[in-house]
């Protein structure tokens, strides 16, 4: 049996995943006939022993737990700052938050 990712499949037609359906023995795809590629999708990686989720890397040697870090950080801050009424100091803290989840986004494939 061919070996798939979740990316393969996830790219697959539904007459294909029915297919690769048809060849399993699991109750995870038990009516395949019958399921749209929204229920066969998880059934199958279920039946195959496929991680259901993308998982992210970081490129460019970015520190993104520091990066997270940071951000609770500034979060607690900008709390505090909101309780004492400080407008200023929370928006400029929020950009701040913002400016570093960008750099997470930027650095994460």
């Amino acid at each position: 049996m061919a070996e798939y990712t979740y990316e393969q499949l996830k790219h697959k037609t539904i007459g294909d995943l029915r297919e690769i359906a048809r060849g399993l023995d699991h109750e995870a795809v038990q009516g395949f006939s019958q399921l749209n590629k929204e229920h066969l999708l998880p059934g199958l990686c279920k039946a195959l022993g496929i991680d259901t989720h993308e998982h992210h890397h970081v490129v460019g040697g970015f520190n993104k737990n520091g990066a997270k870090k940071k951000m609770r950080e500034l979060k607690a801050e900008k709390q505090s700052a909101f309780e004492a009424g400080d407008r200023a100091r929370v928006k400029m803290l929020q950009r701040r938050i913002h400016r570093i989840n960008h750099q997470i986004r930027a650095h994460v494939r």
